[in-house]
């Protein structure tokens, strides 16, 4: 009999790197975080050779997207760096950073790894919002390929996978 656990949003674990890549800093992106929603964005092609009645698509491209909600609790230090790249109308790199989405189900051989992708992003915020508690939004969006690897949520390291 199969088993049919369906995986809660809890078993994963978003982490910002608020440092650099040479020192990173990796804090979670939990309390405050209303939402943070993965969007593959899969890219096809389709084509319909003269010989078939029907059309052929292959995915070519992935155009992935994480959006997310959060309350501003700028004692949590991602949503602080988050808010001040907003604020402070960062581009281009300044508005860079590092992204892990750890798989906290997915365990990895030692203790405290677990499967993780990690990501170069883009961070977008389009709106700081509120009626009484100020809440900010916006889009992590990916730069280039996933990094497969292991993510220690004790120590806080990302290994890539050989």
């Amino acid at each position: 009999m199969s088993s049919r656990t369906v995986i809660k949003r809890h078993q994963y674990a978003d982490y910002l790197n608020i440092g650099t890549e040479e020192q990173p800093e990796w804090v979670l992106m939990g309390a405050g975080f209303t939402t943070i929603d993965e969007e593959p964005g899969a890219q096809s092609e389709s084509v319909k050779y003269v010989c078939d009645k029907s059309a052929s698509s292959e995915v070519v491209s992935y155009e992935t997207t994480f959006s997310f909600e959060a309350e501003q609790i700028m004692s949590e230090e991602a949503i602080s760096d988050i808010y001040n790249i907003g604020r402070n109308h960062c581009i281009g790199t300044d508005a860079e950073r590092e992204y892990c989405r750890v798989e906290l189900w997915n365990r990895a051989t030692g203790s405290n790894n677990f499967e993780a992708r990690k990501f170069k992003v883009s961070v977008e915020v389009s709106s700081f919002a509120g009626e009484t508690k100020m809440g900010i939004s916006g889009s992590l969006h990916t730069i280039g390929d996933p990094i497969l690897g292991t993510f220690n949520t004790t120590t806080k390291r990302f290994e890539a996978a050989s």
